[in-house]
């Protein structure tokens, strides 16, 4: 029960060729890249803008410092 030879495969690829034929399959693999192509738009939708890289966000931003004196106010 050992992996497949290149020689099987070959035998394989021969009859699917002569099963479906180069159009059928031809079809399949445009339709098979239309769809890869579409989610991968889709996922670059989802996500949010990218900001530049000088803009500063105040939402969530911690800034670190040292209190020299306290006020009374």
């Amino acid at each position: 029960m050992g992996s497949f030879s290149i020689w099987h495969w070959l035998i394989v690829l021969v009859i699917v060729l002569l099963i479906f034929g180069t159009k059928k399959l031809r079809n399949v693999g445009e339709d098979l890249g239309g769809a890869v192509k579409g989610f991968k738009q889709g996922m670059r939708e989802g996500e949010p803008p990218a900001k530049p890289a000088g803009e500063i966000s105040s939402q969530g931003t911690t800034i670190e410092g040292e209190v020299k004196e306290k006020q009374k106010g």
